[in-house]
C-alpha cells in the first residue's frame, strides 16, 4: 500500500474516535431493507459495519423487513399479492408464507452473514418470548367515512418486552429481528418493519434509529438532499408538499421515535457501499438527520 494511501486511511480512522467515544455502549436501532439487503456486495458491507460496530463498542439492534422475497414465493404459488394503503392484505395462506420468508430464510440469511464476518448474530421474531405484543389494526377506508378495513393478520404494535434484547447484548450477542408479533390469544401478526423498529428504538431508549432505504434521503423540491431536520421543520416540508408519497410513512416513524424518548432518527441511503459507517462514524453523514428540536 502507497504511505500516502495508508497515512489517509490512518486519518479516517483517527477522525471516528470522537463518535466512538460518544456513542460507546449505546443503542442503535436498525431497520435494514432495500437494496442493502438484495445486492451481494451491500448485503456484505452492511454485515461488516455491524459487527465493527459491535466490535468498538456500540450496541446494534437488526429489524428487516422481507417485502420482495415475500412477494415472490407468493407469485410462485399461485398467489397474488394484495395491498390496501401500503399494507400488506394477509389472510392464513399469506401469513404463512410471511412467516417462513420473513422469520426463516430471510431471518437466517442475515444471521449467517453477521456470523461469518466475526460478529454473534442471533434471530429472532417478536414470537419469540411474546417479547413483542400486537392486535390486529383496522385501516380507514378511503371511499367511506368512518369505515375501517380488516386487511387480515396484519398487526399494530401495542407494547414490547425489551428484557430479551438486553440479555443479548448482555452477552455481546447482536439481535437479528423479524418484525412478527403474537396476540392475546397467542395469534401472529405481520407487523411493517418500519413501524416495529420505530417502536423498538422508543423503548430501549435508543442513541440512534436508523432507516435504510433506496433514496438518498428526504431531498427538498430541487433535489436536494435536506438533514439537521427538526420536528418543525419536517412539518413545514409535509405541509407543503415536499415530503410525501413512500417517503411519508417513514419520516413519521423517525419523528414518533425522537418525540418518544430516542436521540436521533436517520434516513439514509442503503445504495452506497458503507452507508451504517458513514452515518454514524463521520460528520458528513450519508442521509437525512432528524431532531426532536
Amino acid at each position: 500500500m502507497p504511505p500516502t494511501l495508508a497515512a489517509e486511511k490512518a486519518k479516517l480512522l483517527s477522525e471516528a474516535l470522537p463518535f466512538i467515544q460518544r456513542f460507546f455502549d449505546k443503542t442503535i436501532v436498525i431497520k435494514y431493507g432495500g437494496n442493502a439487503m438484495t445486492e451481494q456486495h451491500l448485503k456484505d458491507s452492511f454485515a461488516r459495519d455491524v459487527v465493527l460496530l459491535k466490535l468498538v463498542g456500540m450496541n446494534p439492534v437488526i429489524v428487516h423487513g422481507a417485502g420482495p422475497q415475500i412477494g415472490e414465493l407468493l407469485k410462485r404459488i399461485g398467489k397474488q399479492s394484495e395491498f390496501i394503503q401500503g399494507m400488506r392484505v394477509t389472510d392464513e395462506e399469506t401469513l404463512d408464507v410471511v412467516e417462513m420468508v420473513l422469520g426463516g430464510l430471510v431471518n437466517q440469511e442475515i444471521v449467517t452473514l453477521i456470523n461469518l464476518h466475526g460478529g454473534k448474530a442471533v434471530g429472532l421474531t417478536g414470537k419469540d418470548g411474546n417479547f413483542i405484543h400486537a392486535r390486529k389494526m383496522l385501516v380507514p377506508s378511503k371511499d367511506k367515512a368512518e369505515e375501517w378495513l380488516d386487511i387480515g393478520q396484519v398487526g399494530e404494535v401495542t407494547g414490547i418486552d425489551p428484557e430479551l434484547i438486553h440479555l443479548l447484548d448482555s452477552r455481546d450477542f447482536i439481535p437479528v429481528i423479524a418484525p412478527l408479533g403474537v396476540g392475546n390469544e397467542g395469534e401472529a401478526y405481520n407487523i411493517n418493519a418500519d413501524v416495529a423498529a420505530g417502536k423498538l428504538a422508543e423503548t430501549l431508549h435508543a442513541e440512534k434509529f436508523i432507516l435504510m432505504t433506496n433514496t438518498a434521503g428526504v431531498l427538498d423540491k430541487q433535489g436536494n438532499l435536506l438533514t439537521g431536520l427538526t420536528s418543525e421543520r419536517v412539518k413545514d416540508l409535509i405541509d407543503d408538499g415536499t415530503i410525501s408519497g413512500g417517503m411519508l410513512p417513514k419520516v413519521n416513524c423517525a419523528l414518533d421515535a425522537v418525540h418518544n424518548g430516542v436521540k436521533s432518527s436517520h434516513i439514509i441511503d442503503g445504495r452506497v457501499e458503507h452507508a451504517l459507517l458513514l452515518e454514524v462514524l463521520t460528520s458528513e453523514g450519508v442521509g437525512t438527520l432528524i431532531k426532536r428540536a
